[in-house]
């Protein structure tokens, strides 16, 4: 048996000997469940001891994820969280009651079981989702929730048999992987509707309502339109910094004064698809409280730790960042730019190779400083490359070889009433924060 002494070590060898698609794309990348049903076969399929919630999206998974994780938490139950990435340490990854995986666990684990490691070879998320399924089992949590990884019909989750699967969204992203239509996307994220099994959907539109509802007819699955049956129309903040919303169905106030720790615009969908999805879950049987909704939901960041959502680094200038890295995603971030007062934008951002990054800088604001710069991992972007990209959509700055000297640049050209915004990347984010 190999040895790790330190934590360190375990995550070194995770990191550097797995096929990790965050650090380097595509290649690590497996169109298939092979090892994943292995994995599960010699852990003794650890996810059929504990019920699940499955989420999957284009953008606002990992949002939903940890909103009804608070939610449950605060009802009371054990809760399980998996979700990826992570932005600052692996162990985000796998959490119950908001309790990080610990080092020990995880350093006991690569040691207990690296001759199957060895023997298979599978990828970083592959046995990234073996070790969360094996420590809620440990645990023996009352629930899990469960964020896809990317796509969903053939992710390392997709093994599991939900209470509930939810569909947050579909746009275009990783479309070298889901395909370049968002109905090939929706039949991809759509592979984690099970037979027999409600799915909520978050948004949709015609060309991918058809598509779920194709799958939800083929499998007997009653199919629900978040949307449909909640509205949040706008949202005002409170003085200990936390978004209200007036949650309506139709005309009908049903959840006055709700409040969430989340600052984005963008979580006033996200909400309704965790309430959607809470409604379902106590038609099938599970106790929700309205206490456990108001608690849960107007704690999340604090319950869960979520980092990298419209999240406030610094004051004077006003410095924010967020995670969006794709179209839809990009478009909320620029639509909140707008409802925000400053007095000149600063953007430090970084992409990663693999995105349409022409159809992103068509969004971003002309009237903008750009500090043009890459996150540490092999996957960046140069950012030679992107500003030439950016110069050709009028948007100018200066290049940078990394995020830390991009933001102290960007903090020294800023005064204290201007908003410096950092992101394009989640690996940009997690340098920032």
């Amino acid at each position: 048996m190999k040895k790790y002494n330190t934590y360190k070590d375990a995550i070194n060898f995770l990191f550097t000997q797995l096929p990790m698609y965050q650090r380097i794309g595509s290649s690590a990348y497996k169109a298939n469940l092979i090892n994943t049903i292995k994995l599960d076969e010699y852990f003794n399929h650890p996810h059929k001891n504990f019920k699940s919630i499955h989420i999957a999206g284009t953008n606002g998974k990992g949002s939903v994820s940890h909103m009804l994780a608070s939610v449950l938490y605060e009802n009371g139950y054990k809760v399980g969280l998996y979700t990826s990435p992570h932005l600052i340490d692996f162990r985000e990854r796998i959490q119950v009651n908001g309790i990080k995986i610990s080092t020990q666990h995880v350093t006991d684990f690569i040691n207990q079981n690296h001759s199957i490691i060895e023997q298979l070879n599978p990828s970083f998320f592959e046995i990234t989702v073996a070790m969360a399924f094996d420590h809620f089992a440990k645990e023996k949590v009352d629930i899990a929730v469960i964020e896809v990884g990317m796509g969903g019909r053939l992710d390392s989750t997709n093994i599991i048999t939900p209470l509930l699967s939810v569909i947050t969204n579909i746009g275009l992203d990783h479309t070298q992987f889901l395909g370049n239509s968002l109905s090939l996307i929706a039949a991809e994220k759509g592979g984690i509707i099970k037979p027999d099994i409600p799915v909520v959907v978050g948004s949709s539109n015609n060309e991918t309502h058809t598509i779920f509802e194709k799958i939800a007819s083929t499998k007997h699955s009653k199919l629900i339109e978040a949307e449909k049956k909640y509205q949040i129309p706008y949202s005002t903040q409170s003085i200990d910094n936390k978004q209200i919303f007036q949650v309506y169905n139709n005309d009908k106030l049903l959840f006055p004064n709700l409040k969430t720790d989340l600052l984005g615009i963008y979580q006033r969908k996200n909400t309704c698809t965790v309430l959607t999805s809470i409604d379902i879950l106590t038609e099938n049987g599970l106790k929700i409280s309205t206490e456990a909704i108001y608690n849960g939901i107007a704690n999340t960041k604090k319950n869960t730790n979520l980092m990298g959502r419209w999240h406030i680094l610094g004051y004077n200038p006003l410095t924010i960042c967020d995670i969006a890295h794709n179209y839809d995603g990009i478009k909320e971030i620029v639509a909140q730019l707008n409802e925000t007062p400053y007095q000149n934008l600063h953007f430090v951002i970084g992409f990663v190779q693999d995105k349409n990054i022409d159809e992103i800088l068509t969004l971003l604001p002309k009237n903008a400083t750009y500090y043009f710069t890459r996150a540490n991992i092999p996957r960046s972007l140069n950012e030679k490359e992107l500003k030439n990209a950016a110069l050709k959509h009028q948007l100018s700055g200066s290049n940078y070889p990394n995020v830390h000297d991009a933001i102290v640049n960007a903090k020294k050209n800023s005064s204290p009433n201007d908003l410096i915004f950092i992101g394009g990347s989640t690996f940009v984010v997690a340098e920032a924060i």
